[in-house]
């Protein structure tokens, strides 16, 4: 009984199923057997082109990107290299955010109003906020021409923005048409390092250390003392120095070939200090203010390498700022 109404459901069930042609099954693609639609060629292609728009808007992006910031920087080099000249109180005035990265931290200031010339009567006076600032750096070198010797040659300025002396103070004596400054204290030394068209370097330290000087008010200036560009402690690439170190060069025994006269210099460690020169130029001044200006150049040895090298001579030129009390 069970038997027979399995085998009766089968049949029913092989009449409902939908009869399928075969020859139309082997012509139809796999794809549409399973309801998918083959992908046309052109999907490729406009994918391709999306891709190759997009690199060359990139590219396009990237060189607006690269002009916008070439012409920031050069704006800002500009910005850098015409910074305003202000006046004391107007330097006072700024934040540290507009001095930042203008070169304004280097400058002197300026005079605003005043006289031409020395307008200070005589008396004893005290000399406050003195600055010095270099606007031309130039060593006496052997010319690049045959038979011209020794000239002072033009350098190019391998130090940031940090070179001017600023704070020096002292005692001013005025007597009649003749001056006299002594300096005493403040900020008065600058490492500097300057190059040659040739591509030497030459180290120096900028100073008026223990400056005396004396004269008129067009021209007044007087010897200052040039300490040595390295200290006592400093060790050179050998493991020399002037009160601590080797004697000598390593691997050279003392009282031999350590103490010939080709490396006497270079073994024996000299740090004592040199000599200079300045000349000051007054050029405006303010009584009502209290300021005095004006110009000076300055002749002074390079770094002599601790005694191993003959010292350069050095010629600055600049401007300069005081305030008399």
């Amino acid at each position: 009984m069970a038997a027979t109404t399995v085998s009766a459901s089968l049949k029913a069930a092989s009449l409902v199923q939908p009869k399928v042609n075969a020859a139309s099954l082997k012509a139809a693609p796999v794809s549409q057997a399973f309801g998918l639609k083959a992908a046309s060629s052109k999907v490729s292609c406009s994918l391709e082109e999306n891709v190759r728009g997009f690199v060359q808007k990139a590219a396009d992006a990237g060189k607006a990107a690269a002009l916008a910031l070439a012409s920031s920087a050069l704006v800002v080099s500009a910005a850098q290299a015409e910074a305003p000249r202000l006046t004391f109180d107007e330097l006072q005035s700024l934040t540290y955010s507009e001095v930042k990265g203008s070169g304004i931290a280097n400058q002197c200031p300026i005079i605003a109003g005043g006289v031409d010339g020395f307008a200070f009567k005589s008396g004893k006076y005290q000399i406050t906020k003195m600055c010095l600032e270099p606007t031309s750096f130039t060593v006496k070198a052997e010319s690049q021409f045959k038979g011209q010797g020794e000239e002072f040659q033009k350098t190019k300025l391998m130090t940031r923005l940090t070179y001017t002396l600023d704070e020096i103070e002292g005692p001013l004596e005025v007597s009649g048409d003749n001056i006299k400054f002594t300096e005493v204290d403040g900020i008065d030394y600058a490492a500097v390092t300057v190059q040659l068209s040739g591509g030497e370097r030459v180290p120096f330290l900028f100073t008026i250390k223990e400056l005396v000087a004396s004269g008129t008010p067009d021209s007044f200036g007087g010897s200052f003392l040039v300490p040595s560009y390295r200290g006592a402690t400093f060790l050179d690439p050998k493991g020399r120095g002037g009160s601590q170190g080797y004697d000598t060069a390593v691997a050279l025994p003392a009282g031999g070939f350590g103490d010939v006269d080709a490396l006497q210099k270079e073994n024996q460690k000299s740090y004592k200090a040199l000599n200079g020169n300045i000349t000051f130029s007054v050029a405006k001044s303010n009584v009502e203010t209290g300021e005095i200006g004006g110009v000076f150049t300055s002749v002074q040895p390079s770094d002599t390498d601790m005694g191993a090298k003959v010292p350069k001579d050095v010629k600055i030129q600049g401007i300069w700022y005081a305030q008399v009390n």
